[in-house]
């Protein structure tokens, strides 16, 4: 069988780069789409992920034609998109009180608009190949809420409404929908915390760590695998036990 192929949005980063790896090593060609902008930014992703079958496609997943765009280019080149990921997201923190309208526009544009300029074109094949695997990254925060990410707990929130319903849309066509809530983990922006608010936070992990990168890119590979096909409209938390629930 050939390659299952995959597009990661979001691909550069912790969490992205992570998924991408995991994704590769299960047998994949990958498609990291993210910004393109930083070209020292782009060039150390291509060196972590060195030997292993990823290639960088730049994209804003805000822009609805780049993604229909992207996903056209993707399956003719490579014959069909079989593993979506919608990994991008940004913050923009603020207490709603002093949150202007930029910064909750940014982050729903991205988070979940995104989510929406990606899913919708790739699943028309998807659905006329019978198979595919959509896996949405959404957070512990979009469960729990957070202080000063109204915006941002609102998208995540929203990215899982967006997993229930097309779960059942597609349930009977081979294709999948799931999404995995990552806790806080050792990524730039985490690690950028001051010291003694991170440890507070630690603390209150009940496996008493933040989580890896790996550990996010293992649950997506997961749930991203042909026999997977038992699961859908689940989310999967990979918290390290800081919210759990049914």
């Amino acid at each position: 069988m050939a390659k299952r192929v995959a597009v990661v949005s979001g691909g550069i980063g912790g969490l992205g780069t992570a998924i991408c790896v995991a994704l590769a090593r299960m047998g994949c060609k990958v498609v990291a789409a993210d910004l393109g902008g930083d070209a020292a930014r782009v060039a150390a992703f291509e060196s972590e992920v060195a030997g292993h079958d990823v290639a960088f496609a730049p994209l804003d997943v805000t822009d609805r034609e780049a993604c229909a765009a992207l996903v056209d280019d993707v399956q003719q080149r490579h014959g069909s998109l079989d593993i979506l990921v919608n990994a991008a997201g940004i913050t923009r923190d603020a207490t709603l009180r002093k949150m202007d309208g930029a910064q909750w526009d940014a982050v729903l544009a991205v988070n979940l608009d995104g989510v929406f300029n990606l899913t919708r074109p790739a699943l028309v094949g998807m659905l006329a190949r019978g198979f595919g695997r959509i896996v949405n990254i959404s957070s512990v925060n979009g469960q729990t809420g957070q202080f000063g990410q109204a915006n941002y707990a609102a998208a995540k929130a929203g990215m899982h409404g967006f997993t229930m319903s097309l779960a059942r849309e597609v349930a009977r066509k081979g294709v999948t929908v799931n999404s995995v809530s990552p806790g806080y983990c050792e990524t730039a922006m985490v690690m950028a915390i001051p010291d003694g608010i991170r440890a507070g936070i630690v603390d209150q992990v009940p496996v008493g760590r933040l989580g890896k990168p790996e550990e996010i890119g293992r649950a997506v590979a997961f749930l991203a695998a042909d026999d997977a096909g038992f699961i859908t409209g689940a989310n999967l938390p990979v918290n390290g036990g800081l919210f759990i629930s049914f």
